[in-house]
């Protein structure tokens, strides 16, 4: 059985007293492969050190996350497309609209959003999209700039049936991370509905820990727990969760390495 975490912040500080313990937990519960998305010009050095330290199994991505859109994002973004033109990226993440803590930037977070949507057109790369009180504004831009080659994850899905139509319909997987296991967050019910076919696994480490570490720091062995609270919601074994959304995974970020030949 191989798992993948497909957003997760290993390189965060909350690690640096334990990271190659935590990442060793992962490798026990058969989680394999993790994708890092980036936050802003602060963030690359510690996620480029982790992708070197553990090749072939952690792959960054470049990106500016919305609520590092401030006066300066434009030397922000300068910095992403300096990355871009250097080096290859797995994708353009974690990018979008957050309009939860502060809509003082929203034309701004909007700008960027869309340029960085068309780096990862330009690149031919998927983007992973952080969408925090925004989803229907983020859902209507991506119609506006729809193409063959646009595709992604929605990080961290928790909205209802009709979005998550909406978002399979452009073409893009949910990612679904601790929220699914929360009691009284409903996303069981509308995952209950949405196929198999257009799911990936996250963990969002080390924010939101899925429940029984709900409030403490989250890490990615317990993606496996959100395979488990899938698989009862499927009823289908958790083994089976594990090959699919893990297919999924590799078909998105790198479709010419094989999985099965694992």
């Amino acid at each position: 059985m191989i798992l993948i975490d497909t957003h997760t912040h290993l390189y965060a500080k909350q690690f640096d007293e334990d990271r190659a313990e935590m990442m060793q937990r992962a490798f026990d519960e058969q989680v394999d492969y993790f994708y890092l998305p980036n936050i802003d010009s602060s963030s690359i050095e510690g996620m480029l050190q982790l992708e070197q330290a553990y090749p072939e199994k952690c792959f960054a991505m470049m990106g500016l996350h919305p609520c590092s859109v401030k006066d300066n994002y434009k030397e922000e973004l300068r910095i992403v497309k300096e990355w871009l033109d250097k080096r290859p990226f797995v994708a353009i993440g974690e990018i979008g609209i957050d309009l939860y803590w502060d809509k003082t930037y929203f034309e701004q977070q909007k700008e960027a959003f869309l340029t960085q949507i068309e780096w990862a057109k330009a690149l031919d790369i998927p983007i992973v999209i952080h969408s925090r009180e925004a989803t229907s504004i983020i859902i209507e831009l991506l119609r506006e700039v729809k193409d063959d080659r646009l595709r992604g994850i929605f990080h961290c899905f928790t909205g209802s049936v009709e979005e998550a139509e909406a978002i399979i319909d452009l073409g893009f997987l949910l990612g679904i991370g601790g929220v699914l296991t929360f009691k009284n967050a409903g996303l069981d019910k509308t995952m209950a509905q949405v196929d198999l076919s257009h799911v990936v696994l996250e963990t969002d480490a080390p924010y939101l820990a899925p429940v029984p570490y709900r409030g403490k720091r989250n890490e990615s062995s317990y993606v496996r727990k959100v395979a488990e609270k899938l698989a009862q919601i499927h009823a289908k074994p958790v083994e089976e969760i594990a090959r699919i959304t893990s297919e999924n995974a590799q078909a998105l970020f790198q479709p010419e390495s094989k999985l099965a030949e694992k």
